[in-house]
């Protein structure tokens, strides 16, 4: 079983993050740059919350504006769960899908090690998956097993 530490180890431990005082605008083209969803909001090096472009087409579509030059703080997601670097991709699909979240920043004691999206987690499970029937393959038609 996978856990989040493998994930880390090939996807990186690459983690962008802005302040809470940061632009919609600036925010915005940080995530274009580094081709990320959603950025860690962080104040006096602590997580305070998460911006993803979701936060950002949802509030658009509920108030019917963009304030391209108004605060992170206003869109950010509060409340952030974060997972550790020994949980399994398992209890990550899990979280994922209960709590509707797309992104999950990696905690190993009070520093932020990674971040892992939707996307990295439905990979692994599928490569998961894959070797699984693979080797079930090998073993009912006897390949590799000293003929």
């Amino acid at each position: 079983m996978a856990i989040v530490r493998d994930l880390l180890k090939v996807k990186g431990e690459q983690v962008w993050s802005v302040s809470p005082d940061t632009s919609v605008l600036e925010a915005l083209v940080m995530m274009a740059e580094k081709e990320v969803g959603a950025l860690i909001v962080l104040e006096f090096g602590r997580i305070i919350g998460i911006i993803s472009e979701r936060d950002f087409a949802r509030s658009i579509a509920k108030t019917g504006q963009c304030v391209i030059n108004g605060n992170i703080k206003d869109y950010m997601t509060h409340g952030v769960i974060c997972v550790t670097p020994t949980q399994s991709i398992e209890d990550c699909m899990h979280i994922m899908t209960q709590k509707r979240f797309r992104h999950l920043p990696v905690m190993e004691g009070n520093k932020l090690v990674g971040m892992i999206s939707i996307g990295d987690v439905v990979k692994e499970v599928i490569a998961s998956k894959e070797s699984t029937i693979n080797t079930l393959e090998n073993y009912i038609e006897g390949r590799g097993y000293g003929q």
